[in-house]
Protein backbone atom coordinates (compact mmCIF):
# COMPACT_ATOMS: atom_id res chain seq x y z
CA UNK A 1 0.00 0.00 0.00
CA UNK A 2 2.88 2.33 0.88
CA UNK A 3 4.52 1.53 -2.47
CA UNK A 4 1.33 2.41 -4.33
CA UNK A 5 1.01 5.65 -2.38
CA UNK A 6 4.64 6.55 -3.07
CA UNK A 7 4.14 5.80 -6.75
CA UNK A 8 1.03 7.96 -6.91
CA UNK A 9 2.82 10.80 -5.13
CA UNK A 10 5.74 10.55 -7.53
CA UNK A 11 3.37 10.65 -10.50
CA UNK A 12 1.64 13.71 -9.02
CA UNK A 13 4.98 15.47 -8.52
CA UNK A 14 6.01 14.71 -12.09
CA UNK A 15 2.69 15.98 -13.40
CA UNK A 16 3.03 19.23 -11.46
CA UNK A 17 6.58 19.66 -12.72
CA UNK A 18 5.39 19.21 -16.32
CA UNK A 19 2.74 21.89 -15.79
CA UNK A 20 5.36 24.23 -14.31
CA UNK A 21 7.62 23.67 -17.32
CA UNK A 22 4.72 24.45 -19.60
CA UNK A 23 3.86 27.60 -17.66
CA UNK A 24 7.47 28.77 -17.90
CA UNK A 25 7.02 29.05 -21.66
CA UNK A 26 4.55 31.85 -21.01
CA UNK A 27 6.81 33.86 -18.69
CA UNK A 28 7.72 36.51 -21.34
CA UNK A 29 4.01 37.16 -21.99
CA UNK A 30 2.71 36.88 -18.45
CA UNK A 31 1.40 40.47 -18.38
CA UNK A 32 -0.66 40.07 -21.56
CA UNK A 33 -2.03 36.73 -20.41
CA UNK A 34 -3.09 38.27 -17.09
CA UNK A 35 -4.76 41.16 -18.88
CA UNK A 36 -6.63 38.70 -21.11
CA UNK A 37 -7.76 36.76 -18.05
CA UNK A 38 -8.82 39.94 -16.25
CA UNK A 39 -10.92 41.02 -19.26
CA UNK A 40 -12.66 37.64 -19.30
CA UNK A 41 -13.35 37.80 -15.57
CA UNK A 42 -14.77 41.33 -15.81
CA UNK A 43 -17.00 40.24 -18.69
CA UNK A 44 -18.24 37.36 -16.53
CA UNK A 45 -18.97 39.63 -13.57
CA UNK A 46 -20.98 41.92 -15.82
CA UNK A 47 -23.38 39.00 -16.35
CA UNK A 48 -24.82 39.81 -12.92
CA UNK A 49 -25.68 43.36 -13.98
CA UNK A 50 -26.98 42.11 -17.33
CA UNK A 51 -29.28 39.55 -15.71
CA UNK A 52 -30.43 42.14 -13.17
CA UNK A 53 -31.32 44.60 -15.94
CA UNK A 54 -33.32 41.95 -17.81
CA UNK A 55 -35.10 40.79 -14.65
CA UNK A 56 -35.92 44.34 -13.60
CA UNK A 57 -37.36 45.14 -17.05
CA UNK A 58 -39.56 42.02 -17.01
CA UNK A 59 -40.75 42.67 -13.46
CA UNK A 60 -41.67 46.27 -14.12
CA UNK A 61 -43.30 45.64 -17.51
CA UNK A 62 -45.17 42.35 -16.96
CA UNK A 63 -45.93 42.42 -13.23
CA UNK A 64 -45.99 46.01 -12.07
CA UNK A 65 -47.71 47.20 -15.28
CA UNK A 66 -45.27 50.02 -15.96
CA UNK A 67 -45.42 51.46 -19.46
CA UNK A 68 -42.71 50.15 -21.79
CA UNK A 69 -41.44 53.69 -22.31
CA UNK A 70 -40.49 53.83 -18.63
CA UNK A 71 -38.26 50.75 -19.07
CA UNK A 72 -36.05 52.50 -21.59
CA UNK A 73 -33.44 53.22 -18.91
CA UNK A 74 -33.14 49.51 -18.11
CA UNK A 75 -32.94 48.62 -21.81
CA UNK A 76 -30.27 51.29 -22.34
CA UNK A 77 -28.31 49.88 -19.42
CA UNK A 78 -28.66 46.42 -20.92
CA UNK A 79 -27.33 47.64 -24.28
CA UNK A 80 -24.41 49.40 -22.60
CA UNK A 81 -23.50 46.27 -20.64
CA UNK A 82 -23.69 44.17 -23.80
CA UNK A 83 -21.35 46.52 -25.65
CA UNK A 84 -18.96 46.59 -22.71
CA UNK A 85 -18.89 42.81 -22.50
CA UNK A 86 -18.24 42.59 -26.26
CA UNK A 87 -15.37 45.05 -25.92
CA UNK A 88 -13.88 43.08 -23.04
CA UNK A 89 -14.17 39.86 -25.03
CA UNK A 90 -12.38 41.48 -27.98
CA UNK A 91 -9.63 42.83 -25.73
CA UNK A 92 -9.17 39.43 -24.07
CA UNK A 93 -8.88 37.72 -27.45
CA UNK A 94 -6.45 40.36 -28.71
CA UNK A 95 -4.18 40.08 -25.67
CA UNK A 96 -4.30 36.28 -25.76
CA UNK A 97 -3.60 36.00 -29.50
CA UNK A 98 -0.60 38.31 -29.26
CA UNK A 99 0.79 36.37 -26.32
CA UNK A 100 0.24 33.01 -28.03
CA UNK A 101 2.01 34.17 -31.18
CA UNK A 102 5.02 35.32 -29.18
CA UNK A 103 5.09 32.12 -27.11
CA UNK A 104 4.89 29.96 -30.21
CA UNK A 105 7.68 31.91 -31.94
CA UNK A 106 9.81 31.69 -28.79
CA UNK A 107 9.24 27.95 -28.54
CA UNK A 108 10.26 27.41 -32.14
CA UNK A 109 13.32 29.60 -31.68
CA UNK A 110 14.27 27.61 -28.59
CA UNK A 111 13.76 24.35 -30.46
CA UNK A 112 16.04 25.53 -33.26
CA UNK A 113 18.69 26.48 -30.72
CA UNK A 114 18.46 23.10 -29.02
CA UNK A 115 18.57 21.23 -32.32
CA UNK A 116 21.57 23.28 -33.41
CA UNK A 117 23.15 22.60 -30.06
CA UNK A 118 22.86 18.86 -30.59
CA UNK A 119 25.23 19.12 -33.51
CA UNK A 120 25.30 17.75 -37.05
CA UNK A 121 26.35 14.24 -36.06
CA UNK A 122 23.28 13.91 -33.85
CA UNK A 123 21.06 15.42 -36.54
CA UNK A 124 22.33 12.95 -39.13
CA UNK A 125 20.81 10.11 -37.12
CA UNK A 126 17.36 11.72 -36.88
CA UNK A 127 14.53 11.73 -39.37
CA UNK A 128 14.02 15.23 -40.69
CA UNK A 129 10.25 14.70 -40.96
CA UNK A 130 9.93 14.02 -37.23
CA UNK A 131 12.06 17.06 -36.40
CA UNK A 132 9.86 19.16 -38.67
CA UNK A 133 6.81 17.94 -36.72
CA UNK A 134 8.36 19.40 -33.57
CA UNK A 135 8.32 22.83 -35.22
CA UNK A 136 4.82 22.38 -36.62
CA UNK A 137 2.19 20.28 -34.88
CA UNK A 138 3.96 20.07 -31.52
CA UNK A 139 4.73 23.79 -31.30
CA UNK A 140 1.16 24.65 -32.35
CA UNK A 141 -0.21 22.47 -29.54
CA UNK A 142 0.60 25.16 -26.95
CA UNK A 143 -1.83 27.60 -28.59
CA UNK A 144 -4.92 26.06 -27.04
CA UNK A 145 -3.33 25.98 -23.59
CA UNK A 146 -2.29 29.62 -23.39
CA UNK A 147 -5.05 31.02 -25.61
CA UNK A 148 -7.90 28.94 -24.21
CA UNK A 149 -7.25 26.87 -21.10
CA UNK A 150 -5.58 29.58 -19.01
CA UNK A 151 -8.35 32.08 -19.79
CA UNK A 152 -11.04 29.55 -18.93
CA UNK A 153 -9.21 28.67 -15.72
CA UNK A 154 -9.20 32.32 -14.66
CA UNK A 155 -12.95 32.47 -15.34
CA UNK A 156 -13.61 29.33 -13.29
CA UNK A 157 -11.72 30.75 -10.31
CA UNK A 158 -13.50 34.12 -10.18
CA UNK A 159 -16.80 34.12 -12.11
CA UNK A 160 -18.86 31.22 -10.66
CA UNK A 161 -18.18 32.41 -7.09
CA UNK A 162 -19.47 35.89 -7.91
CA UNK A 163 -22.55 34.46 -9.61
CA UNK A 164 -23.17 32.09 -6.67
CA UNK A 165 -23.00 34.96 -4.17
CA UNK A 166 -25.46 36.97 -6.28
CA UNK A 167 -27.88 34.03 -6.47
CA UNK A 168 -27.61 33.37 -2.71
CA UNK A 169 -28.53 36.99 -2.05
CA UNK A 170 -31.77 36.47 -4.03
CA UNK A 171 -32.74 32.85 -3.22
CA UNK A 172 -30.86 30.48 -0.94
CA UNK A 173 -32.52 27.33 -2.31
CA UNK A 174 -31.27 28.03 -5.84
CA UNK A 175 -27.84 28.85 -4.39
CA UNK A 176 -27.74 25.50 -2.56
CA UNK A 177 -28.70 23.62 -5.73
CA UNK A 178 -25.89 25.30 -7.67
CA UNK A 179 -23.39 24.80 -4.86
CA UNK A 180 -24.09 21.06 -4.46
CA UNK A 181 -23.94 20.23 -8.18
CA UNK A 182 -20.74 22.17 -8.87
CA UNK A 183 -18.17 19.62 -7.49
CA UNK A 184 -19.35 16.90 -9.90
CA UNK A 185 -17.89 18.78 -12.88
CA UNK A 186 -14.20 19.13 -11.84
CA UNK A 187 -14.10 15.56 -10.51
CA UNK A 188 -15.23 14.21 -13.85
CA UNK A 189 -12.87 16.56 -15.69
CA UNK A 190 -9.94 15.20 -13.70
CA UNK A 191 -10.86 11.59 -14.48
CA UNK A 192 -11.36 12.23 -18.17
CA UNK A 193 -8.28 14.46 -18.40
CA UNK A 194 -5.88 11.62 -17.60
CA UNK A 195 -7.24 9.54 -20.44
CA UNK A 196 -7.25 12.55 -22.77
CA UNK A 197 -3.58 13.27 -22.08
CA UNK A 198 -2.55 9.68 -22.78
CA UNK A 199 -4.59 9.59 -25.98
CA UNK A 200 -3.16 12.94 -27.11
CA UNK A 201 0.38 11.71 -26.53
CA UNK A 202 -0.26 8.64 -28.67
CA UNK A 203 -1.81 10.80 -31.38
CA UNK A 204 1.17 13.17 -31.47
CA UNK A 205 3.57 10.22 -31.67
CA UNK A 206 1.59 8.83 -34.59
CA UNK A 207 1.61 12.22 -36.33
CA UNK A 208 5.37 12.54 -35.86
CA UNK A 209 5.97 9.02 -37.20
CA UNK A 210 3.73 9.62 -40.19
CA UNK A 211 5.33 13.01 -40.91
CA UNK A 212 8.81 11.50 -40.80
CA UNK A 213 7.77 8.50 -42.90
CA UNK A 214 6.09 10.64 -45.55
CA UNK A 215 8.92 13.22 -45.72
CA UNK A 216 11.56 10.51 -46.09
CA UNK A 217 9.60 8.82 -48.90
CA UNK A 218 9.17 12.11 -50.72
CA UNK A 219 12.89 12.76 -50.48
CA UNK A 220 13.71 9.31 -51.83
CA UNK A 221 10.91 9.19 -54.39
CA UNK A 222 13.34 8.59 -57.23
CA UNK A 223 14.86 5.56 -55.53
CA UNK A 224 11.40 4.22 -54.66
CA UNK A 225 10.32 4.37 -58.30
CA UNK A 226 13.62 3.02 -59.59
CA UNK A 227 13.32 -0.15 -57.52
CA UNK A 228 9.60 -0.60 -58.10
CA UNK A 229 8.62 -0.07 -54.47
CA UNK A 230 5.85 2.44 -55.20
CA UNK A 231 2.91 0.20 -54.30
CA UNK A 232 4.58 -1.06 -51.13
CA UNK A 233 5.37 2.46 -49.96
CA UNK A 234 1.83 3.61 -50.72
CA UNK A 235 0.58 0.77 -48.53
CA UNK A 236 2.92 1.87 -45.74
CA UNK A 237 1.71 5.47 -45.97
CA UNK A 238 -1.90 4.28 -46.02
CA UNK A 239 -1.30 2.20 -42.86
CA UNK A 240 0.39 5.14 -41.12
CA UNK A 241 -2.51 7.42 -42.04
CA UNK A 242 -4.98 4.86 -40.74
CA UNK A 243 -3.12 4.76 -37.43
CA UNK A 244 -3.33 8.53 -37.14
CA UNK A 245 -7.05 8.40 -37.99
CA UNK A 246 -7.79 5.83 -35.30
CA UNK A 247 -5.87 7.72 -32.62
CA UNK A 248 -7.51 11.00 -33.62
CA UNK A 249 -10.94 9.39 -33.32
CA UNK A 250 -10.00 8.09 -29.88
CA UNK A 251 -9.15 11.62 -28.76
CA UNK A 252 -12.44 12.88 -30.22
CA UNK A 253 -14.40 10.13 -28.46
CA UNK A 254 -12.95 11.19 -25.12
CA UNK A 255 -13.67 14.85 -25.88
CA UNK A 256 -17.28 14.14 -26.90
CA UNK A 257 -17.82 11.89 -23.90
CA UNK A 258 -16.57 14.47 -21.43
CA UNK A 259 -18.58 17.24 -23.10
CA UNK A 260 -21.72 15.12 -23.08
CA UNK A 261 -21.42 14.30 -19.38
CA UNK A 262 -20.67 17.90 -18.46
CA UNK A 263 -23.63 19.12 -20.49
CA UNK A 264 -25.78 16.50 -18.78
CA UNK A 265 -24.86 17.69 -15.29
CA UNK A 266 -25.20 21.34 -16.23
CA UNK A 267 -28.57 20.79 -17.90
CA UNK A 268 -29.77 18.70 -14.97
CA UNK A 269 -28.84 21.44 -12.52
CA UNK A 270 -30.54 24.15 -14.58
CA UNK A 271 -33.61 21.90 -14.89
CA UNK A 272 -33.69 21.47 -11.10
CA UNK A 273 -33.62 25.26 -10.69
CA UNK A 274 -36.38 25.68 -13.28
CA UNK A 275 -38.55 22.97 -11.63
CA UNK A 276 -38.10 24.55 -8.21
CA UNK A 277 -39.06 27.99 -9.52
CA UNK A 278 -42.04 26.61 -11.46
CA UNK A 279 -43.41 24.69 -8.46
CA UNK A 280 -42.93 27.77 -6.28
CA UNK A 281 -44.97 29.94 -8.68
CA UNK A 282 -47.70 27.26 -8.85
CA UNK A 283 -47.91 27.20 -5.05
CA UNK A 284 -46.95 23.52 -4.91
CA UNK A 285 -43.68 24.18 -3.12
CA UNK A 286 -43.05 26.81 -0.48
CA UNK A 287 -39.52 26.93 0.94
CA UNK A 288 -39.34 30.70 1.34
CA UNK A 289 -40.47 33.04 4.06
CA UNK A 290 -41.32 35.75 1.52
CA UNK A 291 -43.00 35.20 -1.87
CA UNK A 292 -40.71 34.88 -4.90
CA UNK A 293 -41.23 37.61 -7.47
CA UNK A 294 -41.07 37.01 -11.20
CA UNK A 295 -38.02 39.23 -11.52
CA UNK A 296 -36.14 37.29 -8.84
CA UNK A 297 -36.94 33.99 -10.54
CA UNK A 298 -35.86 35.26 -13.95
CA UNK A 299 -32.63 36.59 -12.41
CA UNK A 300 -31.81 33.18 -10.90
CA UNK A 301 -32.83 31.32 -14.04
CA UNK A 302 -30.66 33.54 -16.24
CA UNK A 303 -27.57 33.07 -14.04
CA UNK A 304 -27.96 29.30 -13.61
CA UNK A 305 -26.61 28.29 -17.08
CA UNK A 306 -23.98 31.06 -16.95
CA UNK A 307 -22.82 29.60 -13.63
CA UNK A 308 -21.75 26.40 -15.44
CA UNK A 309 -20.57 28.08 -18.67
CA UNK A 310 -16.98 28.74 -17.44
CA UNK A 311 -16.72 25.11 -16.34
CA UNK A 312 -17.92 23.92 -19.74
CA UNK A 313 -15.36 26.13 -21.46
CA UNK A 314 -12.66 24.85 -19.14
CA UNK A 315 -13.66 21.28 -19.94
CA UNK A 316 -13.50 22.03 -23.67
CA UNK A 317 -10.01 23.52 -23.29
CA UNK A 318 -8.88 20.82 -20.85
CA UNK A 319 -8.04 18.73 -23.90
CA UNK A 320 -5.85 21.60 -25.10
CA UNK A 321 -3.98 21.33 -21.83
CA UNK A 322 -3.58 17.59 -22.35
CA UNK A 323 -2.35 18.19 -25.90
CA UNK A 324 0.16 20.81 -24.74
CA UNK A 325 1.55 18.56 -21.99
CA UNK A 326 1.81 15.65 -24.41
CA UNK A 327 3.53 17.85 -27.01
CA UNK A 328 6.01 19.11 -24.41
CA UNK A 329 6.81 15.53 -23.43
CA UNK A 330 7.32 14.56 -27.06
CA UNK A 331 9.60 17.54 -27.69
CA UNK A 332 11.76 16.75 -24.68
CA UNK A 333 11.77 13.04 -25.51
CA UNK A 334 12.88 13.75 -29.08
CA UNK A 335 15.75 15.89 -27.84
CA UNK A 336 16.91 13.49 -25.14
CA UNK A 337 20.26 11.81 -25.72
CA UNK A 338 23.41 10.76 -23.97
CA UNK A 339 25.65 13.24 -22.22
CA UNK A 340 28.36 12.67 -24.79
CA UNK A 341 26.03 13.79 -27.55
CA UNK A 342 25.18 16.86 -25.51
CA UNK A 343 28.89 17.63 -25.44
CA UNK A 344 29.01 17.34 -29.20
CA UNK A 345 26.16 19.80 -29.49
CA UNK A 346 27.77 22.32 -27.16
CA UNK A 347 30.99 22.01 -29.12
CA UNK A 348 29.50 22.48 -32.56
CA UNK A 349 26.99 25.19 -31.79
CA UNK A 350 29.34 28.01 -32.70
CA UNK A 351 30.01 26.60 -36.17
CA UNK A 352 26.37 25.87 -36.91
CA UNK A 353 25.06 29.22 -35.73
CA UNK A 354 27.53 31.00 -37.99
CA UNK A 355 25.87 29.34 -40.98
CA UNK A 356 22.19 29.12 -40.06
CA UNK A 357 21.48 31.33 -37.03
CA UNK A 358 19.83 34.71 -36.77
CA UNK A 359 22.09 37.79 -37.09
CA UNK A 360 22.35 37.97 -33.29
CA UNK A 361 23.24 34.27 -33.10
CA UNK A 362 25.78 34.70 -35.91
CA UNK A 363 27.36 37.63 -34.11
CA UNK A 364 27.70 35.48 -31.00
CA UNK A 365 29.15 32.64 -33.04
CA UNK A 366 31.67 34.80 -34.87
CA UNK A 367 32.63 36.94 -31.92
CA UNK A 368 35.73 36.65 -29.82
CA UNK A 369 34.01 34.82 -26.95
CA UNK A 370 33.75 31.12 -27.73
CA UNK A 371 30.86 29.01 -26.61
CA UNK A 372 31.86 26.37 -24.05
CA UNK A 373 33.24 23.07 -25.32
CA UNK A 374 33.83 20.14 -23.08
CA UNK A 375 36.68 18.58 -25.04
CA UNK A 376 38.26 21.62 -26.74
CA UNK A 377 40.51 23.84 -24.67
CA UNK A 378 40.86 27.48 -25.70
CA UNK A 379 44.13 29.19 -24.96
CA UNK A 380 45.67 32.51 -25.88
CA UNK A 381 46.39 32.83 -29.61
CA UNK A 382 49.99 33.77 -28.90
CA UNK A 383 50.63 30.58 -26.91
CA UNK A 384 53.86 29.57 -28.65
CA UNK A 385 52.16 30.75 -31.87
CA UNK A 386 50.09 27.56 -31.90
CA UNK A 387 46.73 27.48 -33.65
CA UNK A 388 45.98 23.84 -32.88
CA UNK A 389 47.49 21.36 -30.44
CA UNK A 390 46.40 17.71 -30.19
CA UNK A 391 47.72 15.48 -27.41
CA UNK A 392 47.27 11.70 -27.03
CA UNK A 393 43.93 11.83 -28.85
CA UNK A 394 41.65 8.80 -29.18
CA UNK A 395 38.48 8.92 -31.25
CA UNK A 396 35.47 6.68 -31.71
CA UNK A 397 32.74 7.45 -34.30
CA UNK A 398 29.16 7.55 -33.07
CA UNK A 399 27.77 4.04 -32.88
CA UNK A 400 31.19 2.35 -33.23
CA UNK A 401 32.23 -0.38 -30.81
CA UNK A 402 35.89 0.66 -30.53
CA UNK A 403 38.26 3.55 -31.19
CA UNK A 404 39.46 4.03 -34.77
CA UNK A 405 42.25 6.42 -33.78
CA UNK A 406 44.50 6.33 -30.70
CA UNK A 407 47.53 8.22 -29.53
CA UNK A 408 47.31 11.08 -32.08
CA UNK A 409 49.77 13.91 -31.31
CA UNK A 410 50.55 17.00 -33.35
CA UNK A 411 50.82 20.76 -33.12
CA UNK A 412 50.14 23.33 -35.83
CA UNK A 413 51.01 26.99 -35.98
CA UNK A 414 48.70 29.59 -37.44
CA UNK A 415 50.30 29.30 -40.92
CA UNK A 416 50.85 25.52 -41.08
CA UNK A 417 49.33 23.15 -43.64
CA UNK A 418 48.70 19.52 -42.73
CA UNK A 419 47.53 16.70 -44.98
CA UNK A 420 45.76 13.72 -43.41
CA UNK A 421 46.51 10.64 -45.49
CA UNK A 422 45.76 6.96 -45.24
CA UNK A 423 43.45 4.31 -46.65
CA UNK A 424 39.68 4.79 -46.74
CA UNK A 425 38.10 4.16 -43.36
CA UNK A 426 41.26 4.90 -41.39
CA UNK A 427 39.66 7.82 -39.52
CA UNK A 428 40.51 10.96 -41.52
CA UNK A 429 36.93 12.26 -41.54
CA UNK A 430 36.52 11.28 -37.89
CA UNK A 431 39.56 13.38 -36.95
CA UNK A 432 38.21 16.36 -38.89
CA UNK A 433 34.85 16.00 -37.12
CA UNK A 434 36.66 16.11 -33.78
CA UNK A 435 38.73 19.16 -34.77
CA UNK A 436 35.50 20.92 -35.82
CA UNK A 437 34.05 20.17 -32.40
CA UNK A 438 31.42 17.75 -33.65
CA UNK A 439 32.80 14.60 -32.01
CA UNK A 440 34.12 14.33 -28.43
CA UNK A 441 37.29 12.25 -27.97
CA UNK A 442 37.36 9.16 -25.80
CA UNK A 443 40.77 10.26 -24.52
CA UNK A 444 43.21 13.11 -24.97
CA UNK A 445 42.76 16.83 -25.55
CA UNK A 446 42.42 19.33 -28.39
CA UNK A 447 43.69 22.85 -27.65
CA UNK A 448 42.80 25.65 -30.05
CA UNK A 449 43.63 29.34 -30.18
CA UNK A 450 41.01 31.40 -28.44
CA UNK A 451 38.44 32.95 -30.76
CA UNK A 452 39.64 30.98 -33.77
CA UNK A 453 37.06 30.94 -36.55
CA UNK A 454 36.70 27.51 -38.18
CA UNK A 455 35.65 26.69 -41.71
CA UNK A 456 34.74 23.07 -42.43
CA UNK A 457 33.90 21.54 -45.81
CA UNK A 458 32.91 17.95 -45.16
CA UNK A 459 32.98 15.05 -47.59
CA UNK A 460 29.18 15.13 -47.92
CA UNK A 461 28.24 18.83 -47.76
CA UNK A 462 24.60 19.72 -47.32
CA UNK A 463 23.21 21.99 -50.01
CA UNK A 464 19.76 23.50 -49.68
CA UNK A 465 17.07 23.89 -52.28
CA UNK A 466 17.74 27.31 -53.78
CA UNK A 467 20.24 29.10 -55.94
CA UNK A 468 23.97 28.44 -55.80
CA UNK A 469 24.47 32.01 -54.58
CA UNK A 470 21.97 31.45 -51.74
CA UNK A 471 23.90 28.34 -50.68
CA UNK A 472 27.13 30.31 -50.66
CA UNK A 473 25.57 33.10 -48.58
CA UNK A 474 24.84 30.60 -45.82
CA UNK A 475 28.38 31.44 -44.66
CA UNK A 476 27.99 35.22 -44.97
CA UNK A 477 24.46 36.52 -45.40
CA UNK A 478 25.54 40.09 -46.08
CA UNK A 479 28.15 39.19 -48.70
CA UNK A 480 28.06 41.31 -51.83
CA UNK A 481 27.71 39.85 -55.31
CA UNK A 482 31.40 40.57 -55.91
CA UNK A 483 32.43 38.65 -52.77
CA UNK A 484 30.22 35.70 -53.71
CA UNK A 485 31.62 35.61 -57.24
CA UNK A 486 35.22 35.90 -55.99
CA UNK A 487 34.74 32.95 -53.62
CA UNK A 488 33.12 30.97 -56.44
CA UNK A 489 36.05 31.76 -58.74
CA UNK A 490 38.64 30.67 -56.15
CA UNK A 491 36.80 27.40 -55.48
CA UNK A 492 36.47 26.73 -59.22
CA UNK A 493 32.67 26.88 -59.00
CA UNK A 494 32.55 29.22 -61.98
CA UNK A 495 34.09 26.53 -64.18
CA UNK A 496 30.68 24.83 -64.31
CA UNK A 497 28.39 27.66 -63.10
CA UNK A 498 29.10 29.88 -66.11
CA UNK A 499 27.65 27.17 -68.33
CA UNK A 500 24.42 26.95 -66.32
CA UNK A 501 21.28 28.80 -67.55
CA UNK A 502 21.40 31.47 -64.83
CA UNK A 503 24.96 31.16 -63.57
CA UNK A 504 25.19 31.44 -59.78
CA UNK A 505 21.45 32.19 -59.64
CA UNK A 506 20.64 28.73 -61.01
CA UNK A 507 18.38 26.82 -58.61
CA UNK A 508 19.60 23.43 -57.39
CA UNK A 509 17.66 20.74 -55.56
CA UNK A 510 17.86 19.72 -51.92
CA UNK A 511 21.14 18.00 -50.99
CA UNK A 512 22.66 19.32 -54.23
CA UNK A 513 20.32 17.45 -56.55
CA UNK A 514 21.35 18.21 -60.13
CA UNK A 515 25.06 18.55 -59.31
CA UNK A 516 27.88 16.02 -59.37
CA UNK A 517 29.78 15.14 -56.20
CA UNK A 518 32.76 17.25 -57.24
CA UNK A 519 30.56 20.26 -58.03
CA UNK A 520 28.82 20.02 -54.66
CA UNK A 521 32.20 19.91 -52.88
CA UNK A 522 33.41 22.96 -54.75
CA UNK A 523 30.32 24.88 -53.65
CA UNK A 524 31.00 23.81 -50.05
CA UNK A 525 34.63 24.97 -50.42
CA UNK A 526 33.51 28.33 -51.81
CA UNK A 527 31.22 28.64 -48.81
CA UNK A 528 34.24 28.14 -46.54
CA UNK A 529 36.21 30.76 -48.50
CA UNK A 530 33.38 33.23 -48.05
CA UNK A 531 33.44 32.71 -44.31
CA UNK A 532 37.09 33.81 -44.07
CA UNK A 533 38.21 31.40 -41.30
CA UNK A 534 41.55 31.18 -39.47
CA UNK A 535 41.44 27.37 -39.45
CA UNK A 536 40.36 25.45 -42.58
CA UNK A 537 39.22 21.85 -42.28
CA UNK A 538 38.72 20.23 -45.68
CA UNK A 539 37.68 16.65 -46.38
CA UNK A 540 38.78 15.44 -49.83
CA UNK A 541 38.48 18.89 -51.48
CA UNK A 542 39.86 17.65 -54.82
CA UNK A 543 37.92 14.38 -55.09
CA UNK A 544 36.18 13.70 -58.43
CA UNK A 545 38.09 16.52 -60.19
CA UNK A 546 40.01 16.25 -63.43
CA UNK A 547 43.77 17.08 -63.21
CA UNK A 548 43.35 20.56 -64.71
CA UNK A 549 40.55 21.58 -62.33
CA UNK A 550 42.42 20.02 -59.40
CA UNK A 551 45.56 22.00 -60.17
CA UNK A 552 43.62 25.26 -60.45
CA UNK A 553 41.76 24.52 -57.20
CA UNK A 554 44.92 23.71 -55.28
CA UNK A 555 46.57 26.91 -56.58
CA UNK A 556 43.58 28.96 -55.37
CA UNK A 557 43.58 27.06 -52.08
CA UNK A 558 47.30 27.78 -51.59
CA UNK A 559 46.68 31.48 -52.15
CA UNK A 560 43.74 31.54 -49.78
CA UNK A 561 45.57 29.55 -47.10
CA UNK A 562 48.42 32.04 -46.76
CA UNK A 563 48.43 33.24 -43.17
CA UNK A 564 45.91 30.55 -42.19
CA UNK A 565 46.08 27.06 -40.74
CA UNK A 566 44.92 24.32 -43.10
CA UNK A 567 44.10 20.68 -42.32
CA UNK A 568 42.82 18.55 -45.18
CA UNK A 569 42.11 14.87 -45.64
CA UNK A 570 43.19 13.72 -49.07
CA UNK A 571 44.29 10.86 -51.30
CA UNK A 572 45.70 13.23 -53.90
CA UNK A 573 49.52 13.31 -54.38
CA UNK A 574 49.21 16.88 -55.65
CA UNK A 575 47.40 17.95 -52.46
CA UNK A 576 50.00 16.16 -50.37
CA UNK A 577 52.79 18.04 -52.13
CA UNK A 578 51.08 21.32 -51.31
CA UNK A 579 51.05 20.54 -47.57
CA UNK A 580 54.10 21.16 -45.41
CA UNK A 581 53.35 18.21 -43.14
CA UNK A 582 51.60 14.87 -43.54
CA UNK A 583 49.86 12.92 -40.80
CA UNK A 584 49.62 9.28 -41.82
CA UNK A 585 46.65 7.51 -40.27
CA UNK A 586 45.78 5.36 -38.44
CA UNK A 587 49.36 5.20 -37.14
CA UNK A 588 49.35 8.89 -36.30
CA UNK A 589 52.93 9.58 -37.41
CA UNK A 590 53.58 13.20 -38.34
CA UNK A 591 55.95 13.45 -41.32
CA UNK A 592 57.18 16.18 -43.58
CA UNK A 593 56.14 16.12 -47.22
CA UNK A 594 59.55 14.78 -48.22
CA UNK A 595 59.40 11.98 -45.63
CA UNK A 596 55.86 11.03 -46.78
CA UNK A 597 57.15 10.47 -50.26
Amino acid sequence: MDAVTASEQEALVLRREKVRRLDRLGQPCRTRLRLAGACNVLAGWLLIAQAAAIAWSIQKTLVDGVAPSEAIAALGTLLLIGLLRAGLAWAARSFADGAVEEIRAGLRSGLIRRLLGRGPLWLRERRSGELAELMGTHADAVEGYFGGYLLARAEVVAVPIALLIAVFCVDRVVGVILLLTLPLVPVFMMLVGWGAEAASRQQLKALARMGGHFADRLRGLGVVRLYGRGDAELTGIRDAAEGVRMRSLKVLRIAFLSSAVLEFFASLSVAMVAVYLGLSYLGMLDLRSAPLSLGMGVFCLLLAPEYYAPLRRLAAHYHDRANALAALDEIESALEDSSSTEDVGAASRRELLAFTGTPEMQAEARGGTPLPRTHLSFESADHRGAMLEVRDLSLRPLGAAHDVLTGIDFELESTDCLALVGPSGCGKSTLLDALAGWLPPTAGTICMAEGARIGYASQRPYLFHGSIADNLRMAHRDASDQQVRAAAEDAQVMRFARHLPQGLDTVIGERGFGLSGGEARRIALARVFLRDPQLLLLDEPTAFLDPETEAALLAALARFARGRCLVMATHSPAAMRMARNVLRLPIGALLTTEDAR
